[in-house]
């Protein structure tokens, strides 16, 4: 191996012409180029694509906002308390959404099941060891919804070890409650199909004396819902993280009644003896998700909405020339409540299904993915479309569309 001095004596030694010694640093002359950025969606062969179905999980929900991002990174550089992070993240959060208390959780799921766990417990650090096995506990285990809330994802409550009693009327819940009942569960995103609606609901709670919650997961927009459950009374709150409000797919918020938030944490990471371990939320997700409902909070949302709109007009008013096709602008008014766009076909002129129409535009160029209709629509959002999307949007619909009526 040469040394120091032997190398420079070689290097010197090169006919070098116009003092280019001099005038190239001797780092810089034989430093590596950097290394070029990894692509990793296209090193490992996963597909990409233009957004036009909505804040789907299976579809990775939503894109963080480069403000979330900078959060993230920014906070990964350094150690801290967990719990620290969440007291003081927590105080802020409550502020802005009307709640005793709130806590960053690892999506909305998560944050039904720890809200459960804490009213069964308490702060009871023996009860929380003992969950799910509540039976002979003295612990409460039951949990009681209307019928038409009684939705799969309802398998958060029952993670804890409580059972579903579905109701549907005042009068059936008058004559479930009963010393085992420990919660009255309500579905806002199902709210027009049940015979009981929110403020019912929650005095039901209050006379029976019961705790009230509600999961929103995905029911903002409008941002008032933010805060409107809260202020109505329910004791706690659920959502996710990642759909409208565009912060870390992996994270969700519970707010609510401040006994209830406090016991829910004992069943939080980092502590290990509980059913909620798993349920891990980091400290950059937990200050990525603050900003998220900060910016979002803030932002210009009648603006937003003149945006969609025109989104939405663009897309329509180009496939509204093809011979067979009707269009209609719906808003769906309860869960993802964004211009949505439904595109009809006269099956006798447009020879195409649906599954053969969006299958055509999954695997087209570039890749897009619409929403489910019936067998002859499609539905088409654009509020998680890139600026410009849009357009290319109604060009690849025009072209799929042309090609069934030829």
């Amino acid at each position: 191996m040469l040394n120091r001095r032997k190398l420079i004596q070689r290097l010197t030694a090169f006919p070098f012409v116009g003092g280019l010694v001099s005038t190239i640093p001797f780092a810089s002359a034989i430093a590596s180029p950097k290394d070029p950025k990894r692509e990793l969606f296209k090193e490992f062969g996963v597909r990409t694509f233009i957004n036009a179905a909505g804040t789907l999980t299976y579809m990775t929900g939503s894109l963080m906002h480069d403000e979330v991002l900078e959060a993230i990174n920014s906070t990964s550089k350094e150690f801290c308390l967990l719990d620290e992070v969440q007291d003081k993240v927590g105080e802020k959060i409550a502020k802005m959404v009307h709640s005793e208390a709130a806590v960053v959780t690892s999506g909305a799921f998560s944050a039904m099941t720890l809200a459960l766990a804490g009213i069964l417990t308490g702060k009871d650090e023996k009860k929380v060891a003992e969950l799910p096995h509540i039976a002979y506990t003295g612990m409460k285990s039951e949990v009681i919804c209307q019928k038409s809330h009684d939705i799969v994802y309802n398998h958060a409550l029952t993670n804890t070890g409580c059972k579903i009693i579905q109701v549907e009327t005042a009068e059936d819940v008058d004559k479930a409650v009963n010393e085992r009942t420990a919660l009255l569960h309500f579905l806002h995103i199902e709210s027009d199909k049940g015979k009981i609606q929110h403020e019912e609901w929650v005095a039901l709670g209050k006379k029976h004396g019961i705790p009230t919650g509600i999961d929103m997961a995905a029911d903002v927009p409008p941002v008032s819902n933010l805060w409107r459950f809260n202020d109505m009374g329910f004791d706690f709150v659920v959502i996710s993280g990642g759909k409208a409000m565009r912060g870390p797919q992996s994270a969700g918020l519970l707010m609510g009644k401040k006994h209830i938030i406090e016991a829910a944490r004992l069943h939080m990471p980092p502590r290990g003896f509980n059913i909620g371990r798993g349920m891990k939320i980091n400290k950059e997700e937990i200050f990525g998700m603050y900003v998220a409902l900060e910016k979002y909070i803030n932002q210009d949302h009648d603006k937003e909405w003149k945006e969609w709109e025109d989104k939405i007009a663009h897309i329509q008013n180009t496939v509204n020339k093809i011979s067979g096709i009707t269009t209609e602008i719906h808003v769906p008014p309860l869960g993802n409540h964004t211009p949505t766009l439904r595109i009809t076909w006269d099956a006798a002129k447009v020879k195409v299904t649906d599954k053969q129409l969006r299958e055509a535009m999954r695997f087209g160029t570039p890749s897009i993915e619409l929403g489910g209709g019936t067998a002859n629509s499609v539905n088409v959002t654009v509020f998680m479309l890139k600026p410009g999307q849009e357009k290319i949007v109604a060009t690849r619909l025009k072209e799929e569309l042309n090609k069934a009526t030829a």
